[in-house]
């Protein structure tokens, strides 16, 4: 295959509810160590839903000048701290690049909520007078994109995919095509988090939020017990560079993302196909891979029955029944809307390093589900290449493929 039909990932930076940077992160996730529990941002005593991924002690007056504190949401600090993170652990300097030639692309399904809230407070509680200047583009979901490029001094091909849990990765397959187009490198991935009551009702009003109390079982895809995710914050941005460019500079990448496809569902009612096969199809072709290449399934793993039985019969439809693992590591940390894919890119790249697959918290057997789930424990196997799945409301799929390093 030619390296133009793949690009290398050479660093990653990880906020994550079981993790604060991708060592503690991948740690955590190999033991199955979770990051859900009661929300502690807000009181949600009053709210069905009680249970978050919470990004544990991160303190961003630890990692960011003082001037951006006023302008940024609680998501955005994380994004930004990703980011150096990743840029870092690529051995990138970007002033000794030419910034033309280096891009951010990232995705985010509900800009800063946090942020618009206390601003709309003081609108209504003290006036117009109160509102922060910075509000006009706080709340954005490009101001992820916007705050990275500036900070890291970025300005080659940008910009931001809005498609919910698929988010992250769009954002990706989006960069991959920058770079095959020629762009040295991009800052690519996501990073999400609406943890305030307004974000919090509109998360609720989807009608998908588990109203379970218990950590452990709250959030149970593919189970008997599924009654609806956990949601979180964070996520994870990686840094895409050519192959070449990547063996240029003398680094190693942690592999290579070598395949994507994406449909939408139909209309509901319409008497369709969902579309979800067809994407998973569609980024093996991409990858110039059969389904028996693939060693590993990242599920999205809504924990709706409905949603559960479609993704369940995609995956059986490919691969046959049992005929691959299947794993989602996201019940450890909640779903993270546009920060799941990215995230779960990650532990895909860091099982095809290591050579393990990372286990879901304690999941119920499927109760109707011929899929062979990787539950309770780690699961030690050769992971010469991995697929990883994401669904958004309105009809998103999305498809992505990894491989080792090339």
């Amino acid at each position: 295959m030619s390296t133009k039909t793949a690009v290398a990932v050479t660093g990653i930076g990880v906020t994550a509810p079981n993790g604060l940077g991708l060592d503690d992160f991948w740690a955590a996730t190999r033991r199955g160590e979770a990051g859900i529990g009661p929300i502690t941002r807000f009181d949600a005593a009053s709210y069905p839903a009680k249970l978050a991924g919470e990004v544990p002690g991160f303190d961003p007056a630890e990692h960011l000048p003082n001037r951006l504190m006023p302008q940024t949401d609680h998501m955005t600090r994380l994004a930004l701290v990703a980011a150096d993170w990743a840029v870092e652990d690529a051995g990138v300097r970007p002033s000794e690049l030419d910034a033309f030639d280096m891009g951010v692309i990232t995705s985010a399904a509900a800009g800063g909520f946090e942020f618009g809230q206390r601003e709309l407070k003081n609108l209504w509680a003290k006036g117009n007078q109160y509102v922060s200047a910075y509000q006009s583009f706080a709340w954005f979901y490009a101001v992820n994109s916007g705050q990275i490029s500036i900070r890291q001094g970025m300005k080659g091909p940008s910009g931001v995919l809005v498609s919910d849990h698929c988010g992250g990765l769009d954002a990706l397959a989006q960069a991959r095509r920058q770079i095959r187009k020629g762009t040295r490198l991009v800052l690519s991935g996501g990073v999400d988090g609406a943890l305030c009551p307004w974000g919090w009702v509109a998360q609720q009003a989807g009608g998908r939020l588990s109203a379970g109390e218990d950590p452990e079982t709250a959030y149970q895809p593919f189970g008997a017990g599924a009654k609806g995710y956990v949601p979180g914050e964070g996520g994870a941005i990686l840094v895409l560079e050519d192959p070449e460019s990547a063996r240029a500079r003398g680094v190693r990448s942690y592999g290579e993302i070598c395949g994507y496809g994406a449909t939408m569902d139909p209309k509901p009612g319409q008497g369709r196909e969902p579309g979800l096969e067809r994407a998973i199809r569609l980024s093996l072709a991409d990858a110039g891979l059969t389904p028996d290449r693939i060693d590993v399934v990242f599920a999205d793993a809504a924990a709706d029955p409905e949603l559960d039985r479609v993704e369940a019969e995609a995956i059986t439809a490919v691969f046959g029944a049992g005929g691959v693992p299947v794993t989602t590591p996201k019940t450890l940390t909640g779903r993270l809307t546009a920060g799941g894919g990215a995230l779960d890119v990650t532990a895909a790249l860091l099982s095809i390093r290591d050579g393990v697959i990372p286990p879901m918290t304690k999941a119920r057997p499927p109760s109707r589900h011929e899929l062979d789930l990787v539950t309770g424990e780690r699961r030690e196997a050769e992971v010469r290449a991995a697929l990883v799945l994401a669904r958004g409301h309105g009809g998103f799929n999305a498809a992505m493929v990894v491989r080792g390093e090339g």
